[in-house]
């Protein structure tokens, strides 16, 4: 009997290198990569950033910027067409036609100025024809699980939700039937509730269209969910290939280990109160001090610039009747999902947005209180935001950056700012001679940790942590975590941690607030809200965190 010949890959890459153009000469970004993608597989390729990820990406699509990366060598078949071999005129008829791509941000992706069903529309015609463009836009929108398609088909990008966004852009992607969708980070900037449905999605678009499917993410979570198969890369090289069940089960290389023993995992701190804090050091319980953050009746309302949106009528509430309270060396973790009023519940405290209600801080109480009065009440409570490259002004030096809070409040000697600058670069793990760089010389995780520093130049009890860790790899989200729990048991810090990964905040947590719709739905201790939740909005956002078992995840598709 002779057996049947394996199934041509529908793509593959052979010995691709990609090197980047810069001053000192050709740096090698990606370095003799190989690899095939089946039919109707799902091939993950995971790492950190500056691994490589993106670029392989980019080298399929024929994207990469001419002015900066160039493909040194190899091939990239699909099928018989070589693609580094194709004319520009030949490549924009294979993207959307045979391969298409979903990006990280749908908001940078979509035209702000074109409508939903005019940039769908578009894509149709480039590939189909014009005649059925419509009907074909709403059966993809429908296909999308987009409720009412006929109306998304007349709005525009920014009336739609982060999670209806990325669905248009995969509608917009399968709408010509490509043989292969590449996704690259398609739901890291999106809530866990909606990465889980989007994730799903894909699986059953996957089996409909029978689209084989190249993800890229850092999110080993998301990897577990999705892959048939799986390619870690770090430093532009292939470390590690092979099926997802044996990655998770059977790491060989130690990368790869180190990748899967950073990733949260939700009920790893079953049985505990939550972090330590200063209670270890042997101080007064925390119960017996007295809160340096006090919330009672907390309100905020969308108005200003925005009133116009809401065309004579009163505008909607995004924070509603907000109460908590947060002691010395503790962390409350404000969880939910994007639109919930976590963020704007963070600014409000720190007075950076108008408010209802009593905010108390290290026992002032700053409702109403003006700018100038608020300067001498900013030494004790400072933010950290989620994005650090927004947060760093780029012409300043990382030094000047730090030193800023001091020179504003005249703390410190021109002369004694440079050690209390190399103390504060010491402290977050970077070295003092980092104060002379700019924040684009340094890594997303130690930019992050420049943003700390210069958050704990006033030496503040509070620190309101927005997303602070959302947008780093699973690794680097670690570290900086670790640097977060030390800081907070040798200084006595107080954490406002907001985030909406829940198994983050399980780890961060010695109590939990859960919001929805501008509500806290639910608070209690990290105990209480992780091992017996009683609300079912809580229990539904638990019930979304991607594990990191392939065979664990596959039960419950």
């Amino acid at each position: 009997m002779i057996e049947a010949m394996p199934a041509a890959p529908i793509l593959s890459v052979r010995n691709l290198s990609v090197d980047a153009r810069t001053p000192e000469g050709r740096k090698p970004v990606l370095k003799d990569i190989s690899f095939d993608l089946a039919s109707g597989e799902t091939l993950c390729l995971a790492g950190e950033s500056g691994s490589g990820k993106s670029v392989t990406s980019l080298s399929i699509m024929g994207l990469l910027p001419k002015a900066s990366l160039q493909v040194a060598s190899g091939s990239i078949m699909l099928g018989e067409r070589d693609l580094l071999k194709l004319s520009e005129r030949a490549m924009r008829g294979v993207r959307g036609a045979d391969i298409a791509m979903v990006f990280q941000e749908p908001m940078t992706s979509l035209n702000p100025v074109m409508s939903i069903g005019a940039q769908l529309m578009e894509a149709i015609r480039e590939h189909q024809g014009g005649e059925n463009a419509e009907a074909i836009a709403l059966q993809m929108l429908d296909a999308v699980q987009i409720v009412d398609p006929t109306k998304r088909l007349k709005q525009y990008p920014h009336e739609l939700s982060g999670g209806m966004r990325q669905r248009v852009m995969i509608a917009m992607a399968l709408s010509c039937r490509p043989k292969v969708l590449i996704a690259d980070e398609p739901t890291t900037a999106l809530d866990v509730t909606v990465q889980a449905q989007i994730l799903k999605l894909m699986r059953e678009l996957k089996s409909e269209f029978g689209t084989s499917i190249v993800l890229i993410t850092h999110d080993m979570g998301v990897v577990a969910e999705m892959a048939d198969r799986v390619i870690i890369m770090q430093d532009g090289s292939i470390v590690e290939e092979g099926p997802a069940v044996t990655i998770f089960r059977a790491p060989r290389q130690n990368y790869t280990q180190q990748l899967l023993s950073a990733v949260p995992r939700l009920g790893a701190f079953a049985g505990t109160d939550g972090p330590p804090s200063i209670t270890s050091r042997g101080v007064e319980t925390l119960q017996d001090r007295a809160p340096v953050l006090n919330v009672r009746g907390l309100n905020v309302t969308y108005g200003g610039a925005a009133s116009f949106l809401f065309k004579g009528k009163a505008p909607p509430a995004a924070v509603i009747d907000v109460s908590f309270d947060i002691l010395p060396g503790e962390t409350l973790g404000l969880v939910g999902e994007s639109g919930s009023g976590k963020s704007t519940t963070g600014k409000a405290v720190l007075g950076l947005i108008p408010f209802t209600g009593d905010v108390v801080i290290n026992g002032r109480n700053i409702a109403g209180l003006s700018h100038r009065e608020m300067r001498p009440v900013r030494r004790t409570a400072q933010m950290i935001f989620q994005d650090p490259y927004a947060s760093l002004d780029p012409r300043m030096s990382v030094g000047a950056a730090i030193a800023e809070p001091l020179v504003i409040h005249g703390i410190a000697a021109k002369s004694e700012r440079q050690d209390r600058i190399a103390e504060l670069l010491r402290r977050v793990g970077l070295t003092p001679d980092a104060a002379t760089r700019y924040p684009h010389e340094f890594s997303g995780g130690q930019r992050q940790r420049i943003c700390i520093a210069r958050a704990l130049a006033l030496k503040p009890k509070l620190i309101v942590a927005d997303e602070s860790v959302a947008a780093l790899d699973v690794s680097v989200r670690a570290r900086v975590l670790d640097l977060m729990l030390e800081l907070q048991e040798s200084m006595g810090l107080s954490y406002l941690f907001i985030s909406h990964d829940m198994a983050v905040v399980e780890r961060m947590s010695h109590k939990v607030a859960v919001m929805r719709g501008g509500r806290i739905v639910e608070t209690g201790t990290r105990r209480q809200i992780f091992e017996r939740p009683a609300d079912d909005y809580t229990k539904a956002l638990m019930a979304a965190v991607p594990v990191p078992d392939p065979e664990a995840r596959r039960a419950q598709f």
